[in-house]
């Protein structure tokens, strides 16, 4: 049985674009990912197995990518046969910040809110100096400085920037 695409652009190659995240409030989880990194809704959803969210970096200029986020209705979730599970301790998502700085008032502000989960630190390279934090689900989200992300990356693929 053949399908016709719903939409008229799509990747030409297999392409990574997206990292999608069970959470309790899609509205709740927008508003932290808003404030604490550079994501914004690009769109949000609602259908018969609850409400989602897609975030995004706007100024990225890169392919998409995008942190989905679902809110899935207790009766009606596809999924709830498996126990909800958070990215933690150690799995995370990453957010590299331009200065040591940036991080330190990110963990500042988590450190106000209660969801400090890891105080700035420095690290061994190539992890540069850290810090991580704790979504309204408890995702671990991990802030670094010097990570080394952009040179690894263009002495290996060349730059693309």
């Amino acid at each position: 049985m053949a399908s016709n695409p719903v939409y008229d652009v799509g990747p030409t190659r297999p392409s990574w674009t997206h990292l999608a995240l069970r959470v309790t409030s899609v509205d709740r989880s927008v508003e932290w990912y808003e404030r604490y990194t550079p994501l914004r809704e690009l769109r949000s959803f609602s259908d018969d197995y609850g409400n989602g969210a897609w975030l995004a970096d706007p100024d990225s200029g890169g392919p998409p990518f995008v942190l989905v986020l679902s809110e899935f209705a207790p009766e009606r979730d596809p999924f709830g046969f498996a126990p909800p599970t958070v990215l933690g301790p150690y799995a995370h998502i990453g957010f590299e910040l331009p200065t040591r700085e940036a991080v330190l008032e990110i963990a500042k502000m988590a450190e106000d809110e209660g969801i400090l989960a890891y105080p700035g630190t420095q690290m061994q390279p190539p992890i540069g100096f850290i810090c991580f934090v704790e979504d309204p689900d408890g995702n671990t989200i991990e802030f670094s400085y010097d990570q080394g992300t952009y040179t690894i990356w263009n002495e290996a693929m060349g730059d693309r920037s």
